[in-house]
């Protein structure tokens, strides 16, 4: 089994539901397929970058599993979190709740977010507002800063 997803955040719950999928008949333990969902998630946070894919493959046979989690920075013809007209869907959203609840929690504006993460105060602005998601590189330091996202 063999599919190529957008290496965006928002592609995140499709490969998840993907793997667990995959893995419904696997000789894997949970445990297993735990250990394997949280390896595929990390091959995709070190996906860094706006554009791209990640591909990912299993092979599954009667007492182990094989992955391939490949990227590539070839991309894809249209971002699938936007319609056609570049404005985002309603997937989106869910980061943008989560970084709204984060600056409220933790007192901060987006300024403060903006100079600890090391980007623009406008790209912070767009995050919460749902206009964009963060790169790979950006989620990795958000996820080390704040603790879990809400999409792994």
């Amino acid at each position: 089994m063999s599919k190529t997803f957008p290496a965006r955040p928002s592609s995140i719950p499709e490969i998840q539901e993907f793997v667990r999928g995959s893995l419904n008949e696997s000789p894997l333990t949970e445990e297993g397929n735990r250990e394997v969902t949280q390896t595929v998630f990390r091959a995709l946070l070190d996906a860094a970058g706006p554009v791209g894919t990640i591909q990912i493959s299993f092979r599954i046979f009667p007492e182990h599993v094989e992955i391939d989690v490949l990227h590539s920075h070839s991309g894809l013809p249209r971002d699938p979190t936007t319609d056609g007209n570049g404005q985002r869907t309603a997937d989106s959203n869910n980061f943008a709740e989560w970084m709204t609840e984060v600056l409220r929690r933790e007192g901060l504006t987006p300024q403060d977010v903006a100079k600890q993460l090391g980007v623009s105060v406008r790209t912070v602005s767009r995050w919460v507002g749902g206009e964009t998601e963060p790169r790979m590189r950006d989620l990795r330091r958000l996820q080390e800063r704040f603790g879990d996202l809400p999409l792994a």
